[in-house]
């Protein structure tokens, strides 16, 4: 199933809500499970129940797990069933349950994440920074998964603008996916961590190259080269982890249609159940935090020592996940 957060204007303003992607549309899961209770007559209160189980909110989606998994599930199959039919779903007293692409604005799958945690998970990225540096890779690199921690305030989505920072020449796309955690947990070893994933996104990492270069000498990590409005982009939805093998699927990023940079998710020398085990080691994870897969060798522009530019469009492509399309604007 793949998962999107979506808007619709409507006379009395924007709303927000979450839906499923099937044949091109997309269903309202709050109203189409409403519906589901409605037609079913076995309950009279099909709005409060369909509210409980399936939110308005994907993170406090997130946060009904199977439960509200497996009602989604339920609202998928009874949607294709209507749409194969050509027959119409509406809500109760009426309400539209499925929108065309067309007719919706696509926002991050998870717009306000717990946390953001970013990681260096393929050798070869590493290995091209210690070319850059002329820096060996420190030896507790493969010791255990590193990572830093992005802020969830700056999350942005599909097609929408990343705001140039005023204090950086040298701005840089990161060639990324990433996964949710959709499970409560502490301590977990990694052959449990894939129960802990409730699916995957692509993810572009902004990073303002020049600027963390400084960040970086002070021994303290990503700051101000990294924390940028409109600076970590996910989309176009969240594939869930029963639809998806992520073992070896490619990468691929484009910029104004032109191929900069591709990889492999199989390169990762940090799988993603070994870098949940390190992360969770005394510390709890919850429904709705985000952990970045890094880029692969060669997945962003300074590794290449190609730069991106204002009005230039990033393309962030991992298969079967699909394309995160953002345009650069120096404002």
């Amino acid at each position: 199933m793949k998962l999107v957060t979506f808007s619709y204007k409507t006379i009395a303003g924007e709303h927000q809500r979450i839906g499923a992607l099937l044949n091109g549309l997309i269903v309202d899961l709050n109203l189409g499970y409403t519906s589901l209770l409605f037609e079913s007559g076995n309950t009279g209160r099909p709005y409060e129940v369909s509210r409980g189980l399936i939110p308005l909110d994907m993170l406090e989606f997130l946060k009904g797990g199977k439960l509200s998994k497996n009602a989604a599930d339920e609202v998928v199959t009874f949607a294709s069933e209507r749409i194969t039919k050509n027959q119409t779903l509406k809500g109760p007293e009426g309400e539209k349950v499925i929108f065309t692409m067309d007719e919706v604005n696509l926002k991050a799958p998870v717009p306000r994440p717990n946390s953001i945690r970013d990681t260096m998970s393929f050798e070869g990225h590493m290995r091209n920074f210690e070319k850059i540096t002329g820096k060996p890779a420190p030896p507790v690199w493969f010791k255990r998964p590193a990572y830093y921690k992005g802020n969830p305030c700056t999350v942005i989505g599909p097609d929408e603008p990343v705001i140039w920072p005023s204090n950086t020449e040298k701005l840089d796309y990161e060639l990324e996916f990433g996964i949710y955690i959709g499970k409560e947990g502490k301590n977990i070893p990694a052959n449990k961590a894939q129960e802990y994933i409730a699916g995957y996104t692509v993810f572009n990492d902004i990073s303002a190259r020049d600027v963390l270069k400084d960040d970086v000498s002070t021994f303290l990590g990503p700051g101000k080269g990294k924390d940028i409005d409109t600076g970590n982009i996910t989309g176009p939805c969240l594939v869930t982890a029963d639809e998806l093998d992520i073992s070896d699927l490619h990468m691929e990023a484009r910029i104004n249609g032109e191929i900069w940079s591709t990889g492999r998710t199989s390169d990762m020398y940090w799988k993603f159940p070994q870098i949940i085990e390190w992360i969770s080691q005394s510390e709890t994870i919850y429904p709705g935090d985000f952990i970045g897969s890094g880029t692969p060798v060669n997945g962003c522009g300074d590794e290449l020592d190609r730069w991106i530019q204002p009005g230039d469009i990033v393309e962030i492509e991992v298969e079967g996940i699909g394309v995160l399309r953002n345009k650069i604007i120096k404002s």
